[in-house]
């Protein structure tokens, strides 16, 4: 991340992000059916994981001997000026919405096949269409990006999330596939465009506000599982008690979960809708600072 922030500027960083991002989707997909394909031709696991060996040695091709990107923003090199700027409004609520966009990316994609599993979708298929889906949206990201800006395109996100998060709560079958396109769609924008909303807007954050905002995302990731898991525990019991058994307990159960899980992308509905205009207003102070600077020197 910070090398493609410090090697491109603006809409081209933004593109090069996205598209450095798609490729684990992208691997998702390719993985679970080189997975499947494996399994059916009875390959073991130990099999199955010396394919990781194969990109981990063309990355070691690709990065032999290249030049690390010098930072473009001079107090970027500087941990006192990288920590200073961590510590200012708009870095704090980043990294507050950071926590809510990996818990709405990872929270529902844990669980979602085991529940899927028991409605009459593909588990399998429903993760190589979600993890497809969000390649290509990611590759074509730098061009949304630069239609409606990452403020706009977070807030996009968001609410195709709420709706894919919602559609997974109540939809079985046939339906759970038009829930799973919703919310790659939706999901597909969030991590790379909050770590380009850093590399853009708060530039002075450096390589190190990247990383911190990425490690946030990350330790959500997996501090949450155990509290999704114990939600679904609680619905488990709630509706064994209604009398249901088998997968309809489970299915039942697990869409229960899911509607709690909406919480996390309806919220950030509230939170991306405030960013908007504050970058709006922002933008607007700013453009008014230069015009005067543009007035006092030709005076």
């Amino acid at each position: 991340n910070p090398m493609i922030a410090d090697a491109y500027k603006g809409n081209r960083m933004s593109k090069m992000l996205n598209r450095f991002h798609m490729w684990f989707p992208g691997g998702i997909a390719i993985g679970s059916l080189l997975s499947d394909f494996m399994t059916d031709a009875s390959l073991s696991w130990e099999t199955q994981i010396w394919i990781l060996v194969i990109p981990t040695l063309i990355y070691a091709y690709l990065f032999f001997g290249q030049k690390w990107p010098n930072a473009q923003v001079q107090e970027a090199v500087n941990l006192k000026g990288n920590l200073s700027t961590m510590v200012t409004p708009i870095f704090l609520f980043i990294a507050f919405c950071m926590t809510l966009t990996a818990i709405s990316e990872f929270g529902p994609n844990q669980w979602v096949g085991l529940i899927l599993a028991k409605s009459g979708a593909d588990p399998m298929i429903i993760l190589a269409l979600t993890a497809g889906l969000m390649a290509i949206a990611r590759y074509f990201g730098g061009d949304i990006v630069k239609r409606f800006d990452q403020t706009g395109v977070l807030l996009g996100s968001a609410v195709l999330a709420t709706i894919g998060v919602y559609l997974f709560s109540t939809q079985t079958g046939a339906m759970a596939y038009a829930a799973a396109v919703c919310f790659a769609l939706g999901v597909a924008y969030f991590w790379p465009n909050m770590i380009g909303f850093v590399a853009e807007k708060i530039p002075k954050s450096g390589a190190l506000g990247m990383s911190v905002i990425g490690a946030i995302g990350m330790f959500m990731t997996g501090a949450v599982q155990p509290v999704i898991g114990g939600w679904i525990d609680s619905d488990l019991e709630a509706a064994a008690e209604r009398g249901l058994t088998g997968d309809e307990l489970v299915l039942v159960a697990g869409q229960d979960t899911m509607e709690k899980l909406t919480l996390f992308p309806g919220a950030l509905i509230i939170l991306f809708t405030i960013l908007y205009f504050w970058m709006r207003s922002r933008k607007s102070q700013d453009k008014a600072q230069a015009q005067t600077s543009t007035i006092a020197t030709e005076m």
